[in-house]
């Protein structure tokens, strides 16, 4: 009887500065970057993945914090789920932290961070719906010392791709100074992947709402005229106050433009959604109203 071990990496770099990390990878293109590895080592042990080298991000010290810039965050993409789910943190973008607190048990927060989480790009990353509902952007480090800007829903679409030998460097957040909320479902009690999340964020400034559905498809998904129809909803005046029956409609409505109906048929028929997607539906409905409710109480 013989086992067989993942073939180890040819070659590991260990960069101290985000432009080294980004020489590395350059210099070795089939180099795959690894920080917390939580996603990484899962495809390796998986034998999905079989990395010829390695760039370890995690001597990077001027990516594993924050700091504040022109009326917005910008956090280091070496963050760990465990450091923004701290009060500090939590005070500065509640969402964020309450999706990072809820990310898996001690180990994976510890370990993973906020730049894999975008990277990977799993429909289940918690973090992705609250990005998305925050309109934040991505610092993404070149070769030379160059850096350019993209919003994060533009990489998780596909619309735009790191280039080669291009790192994520940072994320750029704005401080709404509002009220924030993280909400999912799993399939079982206590943490674990999300079968659906919702994000929410207010934005009194503009007297908006948005609003991110992680989980239920391959990126988050925006409602936005669900967003425009309950933030006109909204007594904006008067303590954020909204009548109670525009909740549940909220809920529906957001559920319903993410699920939406089948087709009809040719023939006009249209086929009833399966239980489970069904239930999905009644799940995200669920999600969204509890959130919406907590953010305006």
């Amino acid at each position: 009887m013989t086992t067989h071990a993942p073939q180890a990496a040819q070659a590991v770099t260990l960069p101290v500065s985000l432009d080294e990390a980004v020489a590395a990878l350059a210099a070795m293109p089939a180099a795959v970057p690894v920080a917390g590895g939580t996603d990484l080592m899962a495809a390796v042990n998986s034998g999905q993945l079989r990395p010829a080298a390695l760039v370890g991000l995690g001597r990077i010290s001027e990516i594993r914090g924050w700091q504040y810039q022109d009326g917005h965050a910008l956090l280091g993409a070496g963050l760990t789920h465990a450091r923004m789910g701290r009060p500090d943190f939590a005070a500065l973008i509640p969402a964020l932290a309450a999706a990072a607190r809820a990310a898996g048990p001690p180990q994976i927060r510890n370990a993973g961070t906020l730049g894999g989480n975008i990277a990977s790009a799993a429909p289940t990353g918690d973090a992705l719906p609250v990005l998305a509902a925050l309109e934040a952007t991505l610092v993404i480090a070149g070769q030379g010392g160059s850096r350019r800007e993209i919003p994060v829903s533009h990489l998780l679409a596909g619309m735009e791709m790191l280039r080669g030998g291009e790192l994520i460097g940072y994320v750029r957040v704005p401080l709404l100074h509002a009220p924030q909320v993280f909400l999912k479902a799993t399939g079982r009690t206590g943490p674990g992947r999300a079968i659906a999340s919702v994000a929410l964020v207010l934005d009194p400034a503009r007297r908006g709402v948005r609003c991110a559905v992680g989980a239920i498809a391959p990126m988050p998904l925006r409602p936005l005229d669900a967003e425009a129809w309950v933030a006109q909803l909204i007594d904006w005046d008067n303590n954020r106050a909204i009548v109670p029956e525009a909740l549940t409609a909220f809920g529906e409505y957001v559920a319903a433009a993410c699920i939406p109906d089948p087709v009809p048929a040719e023939d006009g028929s249209v086929q009833p959604l399966p239980p489970a997607v069904l239930h999905l539906r009644r799940t995200v409905a669920a999600l969204a109203r509890r959130a919406l409710g907590r953010a305006l109480s």
